[in-house]
């Protein structure tokens, strides 16, 4: 049985990233059976080197499989060269340099576009390409701060918190991922590639603001203002650990004061509409934590689905793949890494019925392909042997 190609199936992408925000959104089109070539210099992605072994760090191999690794140091004219004969076949090139240092290297948008006019080039940036911090150095925490990310955990006239995960860097890849696939699909229709500039910090902005700046959508003087008191977060300790539980439509609260055998929470005047369980949210809060501490968790999230009230377990990292949700939902796999050994991570999350993505390959060790894909580009042996003994792959001659 021949086995389903996916989405992107013969689709050549050239991964110019390192870190996160690009070598995710490559991967994930990688998944969805695009040939993607992670081209690393000599020392390769920094990333590779947190942790773990033989160059296979564990985010790393997450984030980098189903990919072939080509080395090139494109600091030499035969490395550049190489890299240019692999542009010229390919459909999409992305890179996340600092602004301006792809052009001083010879691979900027116009240059490569000259080369491949169906080229869709994608440049990702921290904080975009012009302004006042076009030229710092980013990381996630400095995206946090300046998109309001950090204010919006911390709640009013608290401190501000890092959310402890990074979001900005998988915002972006998501982005990135979503633009390239229209990109492509113009390109279809237009038969012209283009340029596509993303920075992390626009990203993450399109991401909050929708619920996160609702109360300064309206620009009117007279918008709604949001109440300056601190609230409770929707995580509630029980008897024996915590559970999550949200009540946002009074039919939810009405429901989860049955569940809670308070029904004279009920005629509480302060509880009567959705409005008044959002003016006086911490009181609601308060009480439902008082309650919520007096029974196991198991108790409530048995009364409270028999409501409808939503609810779920708090999970750790130690046992969220054990969840009989999850392992209904198959999205936690294991397989055999040739080198590290057995590794457990999430498959694409999208099921996509005529096309599945899937995990093609394990990550690749460093320049594990620099060969084959040199040799699918027109170098025969000797042309490999040459650009070896000259150092562009990285080795000394």
């Amino acid at each position: 049985m021949v086995q389903a190609q996916g989405a992107l199936s013969g689709v050549r992408i050239l991964d110019f990233t390192q870190v996160i925000s690009g070598p995710l959104a490559a991967r994930i089109l990688a998944d969805q059976g695009a040939d993607v070539v992670k081209v690393e210099p000599p020392v390769g992605d920094v990333l590779r080197h947190m942790g773990g072994r033989g160059g296979l760090a564990p985010t790393f191999t997450t984030i980098n499989r189903s990919k072939r690794s080509v080395v090139l140091d494109v600091k030499t004219p035969e490395g550049l060269a190489a890299l240019l004969r692999l542009v010229a076949g390919a459909d999409v090139f992305v890179q996340n340099s600092r602004p301006g240092a792809a052009d001083r290297m010879g691979i900027g948008a116009d240059a490569l576009r000259a080369l491949n006019p169906r080229l869709v080039y994608v440049s990702i940036s921290g904080f975009g390409e012009t302004g006042p911090y076009s030229h710092k150095r980013v990381y996630d925490p400095l995206i946090q701060g300046m998109s309001a990310l950090t204010e919006i955990q911390g709640g009013p006239g608290e401190r501000p918190r890092l959310v402890r995960v990074i979001v900005p860097d998988k915002v972006t890849a998501l982005t990135a991922a979503q633009s390239i696939t229209a990109a492509l699909l113009a390109r279809e229709r237009t038969g012209e590639g283009q340029h596509i500039r993303l920075s992390m910090l626009d990203a993450v902005l399109a991401f909050v603001w929708p619920e996160g700046m609702a109360y300064h959508t309206f620009v009117s003087p007279d918008r709604p203002r949001p109440r300056q008191v601190p609230q409770r977060d929707l995580v509630y300790e029980t008897l024996d650990g915590y559970i999550v539980v949200s009540t946002v439509s009074l039919a939810e609260w009405q429901a989860f004061c049955r569940a809670a055998e308070r029904t004279d929470w009920l005629a509480d005047p302060r509880f009567q509409s959705t409005a008044g369980l959002v003016r006086h949210a911490r009181e609601r809060l308060d009480r439902m934590a008082e309650v919520i501490a007096t029974r196991p968790s198991a108790h409530w999230l048995a009364v409270l689905d028999r409501e409808d009230v939503p609810c779920a377990p708090v999970l750790t990292r130690e046992n969220v793949h054990l969840h009989p949700q999850i392992r209904a939902n198959g999205i936690i796999v294991e397989d055999e890494h040739p080198v590290v050994g057995r590794v457990r991570q999430v498959r694409p999350a999208e099921r996509m019925e005529g096309t599945p993505s899937r995990i093609s390959r394990p990550a690749p060790t460093l320049g594990q392909h620099t060969e084959e894909v040199l040799a699918e580009a027109g170098y025969d042996a000797s042309a490999i042997a040459a650009l070896r003994a000259c150092g562009a792959l990285g080795e000394a001659p």
